[in-house]
Parts: C-alpha cells; structure tokens; sequence
C-alpha cells in the first residue's frame, strides 16, 4: 500500500507535469522573443520543482522498501522512471526552444570601411621610386603592428575566455552542491517534523494514562482514609486486602 507522503508527492508531479504541458502549448503560440523567454524562465523554475519532488519520491521509496512488497516496491520504480522520463522529455523541449530562441537573437553587423582623406593620397604618377619603396614598406610595417595587435586581442580573449569557462564551470558545480544540500535539508526537516508529531502523539498518550492513574490512587486513598475515619459506614465496601479495625476490647471489673 502506497503510503500517504508517496500519494502527495505523487500528485504534486502531476500538476506540474499538467503545468508544463500547458506551459509548452502557449509557447508555441507566442511570437515576441522577450514573451517567450520569460515563458522559458517560468517553465524551467517549474522543472526544477520537480526534479526535487522526484528526489523526494525516490527518498521515500527507499525509506520505505521493507514495510511494502515486492510487486509495490516494484511499481514504485516504474512510477519514479516513467516521472524521470517525463521530465527529461520536456527537458529537451525546453533546450530546444532555447537554441531557436538564441539564433534569432544572432545579429550580422557590418561595419563601414575606413577611408583616407583625399587630401593625404599620393598618387602613384606624382611619386618617385624610391618615394614608393619608403611608402610600401611604412604599409607593410603598420600591416605587421595591425597584426600583432590583432595576435594579443586574440591570445588575450582566449585567457579571458578559457577562465571564465574555468569560473562557470566551478559555480555550476558549487550550485549543483547547493541544490542537493538544500534538497538533502528539506527532506530530512519533513522526516523531523513527521518525528515530532509521532513523539507527540506518544506524550499525550503517556499524560493521559498518568493522569488515570492519579485518580484511581487518590480514589483509592480517599476510600481508606473514609474507612479508617468512620468504620462503620456501610455504604462503603471493604476494600479487599484490607482488614476492618479491630474492635476496641472492653475490661469487666469483678468487685469481691
């Protein structure tokens, strides 16, 4: 029997699974980009929620595979794997809509070419050879500069690129780190509340027992305390184990 937590869960997924699949169908309907990320950004926090309601059932199912049987335990596992493919399904969706969504955003710009002020062209007819030969070899010069500036743009934008891939890298791990830790804290917080409440339950049981007994020993002690105090009462019933007081002894006086 499936236990009360598991069913919760359970439907928890559904709706957001039902959510998604809602969430998909407007999408495809929606033709302004910013609209449609946003979209995306609600869908995929959505799919978050899941995978950690997925881990959740999976937790559930583990701590509970003694008490269920095997054709149960069995059941569960298909029920986890059909959610886990479920979910990966819209995970693509989501990716793909995202790539159609980023080449959109791929703009082409074409920048104006330089030109020289008319003023400072020499023509090569008024110029000498050796006016020429000094002017190719200036071009071919600032050709080389041009080139080992472009060389250190280039090995420059690699460095900073190959670190910030290193610094992406190091905070998608750390936050996948935090994602289970808080996954990992939220489960054992519902696992302790579930505790508290069943020690409760145990306490209050505990009191009230104590409480009954109070009562009948002060019943008890109130029935001697009457019997002791008037014997002779016989709307009371003797209390077995416990004999009646002896009757005072009277000494007769034989005058000679």
């Amino acid at each position: 029997m499936v236990s009360e937590e598991l069913a919760e869960i359970e439907g928890q997924i559904s709706d957001i699974f039902r959510a998604l699949s809602n969430g998909f169908q407007k999408l495809e309907k929606i033709k302004d980009s910013s609209r449609q990320s946003r979209q995306l950004e609600e869908l995929t926090e959505k799919m978050r929620d899941c995978k950690r309601l997925i881990k959740d059932f999976d937790r559930e199912v583990k701590d509970s595979d003694y008490k269920n049987d095997p054709d149960t335990n069995k059941m569960l596992n298909e029920k986890k794997q059909s959610m886990i493919k479920e979910l990966n399904s819209y995970v693509a969706l989501k990716k793909q809509y995202a790539s159609n969504l980023e080449n959109k955003r791929v703009d082409l710009f074409e920048g104006p070419g330089e030109g020289f002020p008319e003023e400072n062209v020499l023509l090569a007819s008024n110029m000498t050879n050796q006016q020429l030969f000094d002017h190719g070899n200036r071009m071919m010069d600032d050709t080389d500069q041009a080139i080992d500036r472009a060389k250190k743009v280039v090995h420059d934008t690699i460095d900073v690129g190959t670190e910030t891939a290193a610094a992406l890298k190091a905070q998608t791990e750390q936050m996948s780190r935090i994602v289970n830790e808080l996954d990992s804290i939220h489960f054992s917080i519902k696992k302790a509340s579930q505790l508290v409440k069943e020690i409760g339950r145990q306490v209050a049981t505990d009191r009230c027992i104590m409480a009954l007994l109070f009562l009948i020993v002060i019943g008890v002690i109130s029935i001697i305390i009457v019997k002791i105090v008037n014997p002779n009462n016989k709307d009371i019933r003797d209390i077995p184990g416990l004999a009646p007081p002896a009757p005072a002894r009277k000494l007769l006086w034989v005058s000679d």
